[in-house]
């Protein structure tokens, strides 16, 4: 699986949890707290992330990711 489609998956859960972000364009150095997502949006949207994936890890290894590129690339690196 390429990165993009990583990323994308992130956005598409990231569109389902926060409202109003249906139409947003996301960029790889915005943050998912900046763009509304509280602590359980986030911790939410890296769940469902992970599920997809089909990853097995603990989501204290995805809390140094500063940004959704940062985020994407430690999961990307698991698979």
């Amino acid at each position: 699986m390429q990165k993009e489609e990583v990323f994308e998956m992130v956005i598409r859960h990231a569109r389902e949890v926060v409202p109003g972000l249906e139409e947003h364009r996301f960029e790889p150095s915005q943050s998912l707290k900046d763009l509304g997502a509280n602590s359980i949006d986030r911790s939410e949207i890296v769940m469902m992330t992970l599920e997809s994936l089909s990853l097995k890890m603990a989501l204290v290894e995805t809390a140094r990711a500063a940004n959704i590129g940062e985020l994407v690339n430690i999961l990307h690196a698991k698979l």
